[in-house]
């Protein structure tokens, strides 16, 4: 049976105190949003429903930029969780299978967590995703006889009795759809707050002879982002999830706590990274790869035996072949380097294709910019480009060939040629000696005048 998903993504989150919506600040280089939409995805959904409300025209450009076939739908007033679940009515209209209610501030929620709860609905008309919290606190809490889900109650409408309950809410729900949106029509707003609880739907199917039941999970998983201080801590609770991960796929880290992953970091066995590495988002480092301190990689492909920094950053496009090696002070962008190419120090390489076994000396610049236009940059196998070369784009330099130092090449250079481009060298004797001295006459001058 399929399984479309609901994911509420309509607060404000005034305690964020940002003017951006709650569900769009990141954490490891992705929206909140996107998060829960990843864990969800795994359930391989026939439909994904967004209810926005708060900065909804950002909050749906994010959803679509993650999947252009999400349903995005608004809660125009808000006036709690079951009218909002309310909204998606539409999106799954003629939806035959299960819904899913998930939520964009709960990021950590686990695939295998939610294929429990789909499986639990094998057995249960609805299934809610429950937590035995260490500190109850505010949370509502779910009244369980057995395995039979009685009731959800909110904190603040609860007894002496109920308060003491440890089994916690988080407010994740699986229901047929059609069911889901029956009971939502039957819940009111007779409490505290004055609004439609979607937990009341418990006892509204309970009185209808429907089953309800809870499952457990991690309550890491539950941890809802309404703070900054909560943001910084769901980062480092990732960044934990994503060390550990890294170090049980066979990546070594000499110093884990200084390594910074994205959400979608890929690192393959027997990569080496060493001190203070940032990955940004969409890197993929493949086995036996080295990347030493200091480096930042975002939008790149590093393969196997490549060997990139101390102090180098990898900008989107980079491609890095088999046994690269990218040194320290060296900025590669959208350019690919084959196999065993060499950029070791102090240089810039953007919009470039460099062939096998080149070498790039120090201080090397591939100028790509005109002002208006990016153009590109191709360097044949084998070449060697003397330190200090200006390579003025778009200009080839052939296989094999031969660039002298300080070099400023605007045309292109075949296979296996010599090509120096400097200014006539002049040498004036004395000149030096003189010239100084006439310039500390003149600041002689000038601190007298203005004594």
């Amino acid at each position: 049976m399929s399984t479309a998903l609901i994911v509420l993504a309509a607060g404000k989150g005034t305690r964020m105190k940002s003017d951006l919506p709650k569900v769009l600040h990141p954490i490891a280089g992705a929206p909140m949003l996107v998060h829960a939409l990843r864990a969800g995805a795994t359930l391989d959904p026939a439909r994904i429903a967004v209810v926005t409300g708060h900065g909804a025209e950002s909050v749906e450009a994010a959803a679509l930029e993650h999947d252009e076939d999400i349903r995005c739908v608004r809660q125009e007033q808000q006036l709690g969780t079951a009218h909002a679940v309310a909204q998606a009515r539409s999106a799954l209209d003629g939806h035959d299978g299960d819904a899913l209610v998930l939520y964009g501030d709960t990021p950590f929620i686990q695939p295998e967590t939610l294929e429990r709860m789909i499986e639990a609905r094998r057995t249960h008309d609805v299934v809610v995703l429950g937590f035995e919290a260490a500190d109850p606190g505010r949370y509502g809490r779910l009244v369980m006889q057995g395995e039979t889900l009685e009731r959800i109650v909110e904190f603040k409408d609860a007894s002496d009795q109920e308060k003491a309950v440890t089994f916690c809410n988080s407010g994740v729900i699986a229901a047929d759809s059609q069911t889901l949106f029956q009971l939502i029509d039957a819940v009111g707003n007779d409490n505290a707050s004055g609004e439609y609880y979607l937990t009341d739907i418990i006892a509204i199917a309970r009185n209808r002879g429907l089953g309800a039941t809870a499952i457990a999970c991690d309550e890491a998983e539950t941890l809802g982002v309404n703070s900054r201080a909560e943001l910084a801590s769901a980062e480092a609770l990732f960044q934990s999830r994503a060390r550990q991960n890294a170090f049980d796929d066979g990546v070594m880290m000499q110093a884990p706590a200084t390594v910074h992953f994205a959400f979608d970091t890929v690192i393959g066995p027997d990569t080496q990274i060493e001190p203070n590495v940032v990955f940004g988002p969409g890197v993929t480092v493949e086995n036996g790869a080295h990347i030493r301190a200091f480096s930042h990689l975002e939008g790149c492909h590093v393969a196997r035996g490549a060997v990139v920094g101390p102090y180098a950053r990898l900008r989107p496009g980079a491609e890095l072949a088999e046994d690269v090696r990218v040194g320290n002070f060296v900025e590669i962008k959208n350019a690919v380097l084959e196999q065993g190419a060499k950029v070791n120090h102090l240089t810039y390489i953007g919009d470039a294709d460099l062939g096998e076994g080149c070498n790039i000396g120090a201080g090397t610049v591939t100028c790509n910019y005109d002002g208006v236009m990016k153009h590109r940059t191709a360097i044949g196998a084998g070449a060697f480009i003397g330190s200090g070369t200006m390579l003025v784009a778009p200009v080839t330099v052939g296989g094999g060939a031969l660039i002298g130092s300080g070099s400023v090449i605007t045309r292109d250079v075949p296979d296996g040629a010599l090509a120096i481009s400097r200014a006539h060298q002049e040498i004036k004797p004395g000149f030096a000696q003189k010239f100084f001295d006439a310039l500390r006459k003149k600041k002689d001058m000038r601190n007298k005048g203005s004594s």
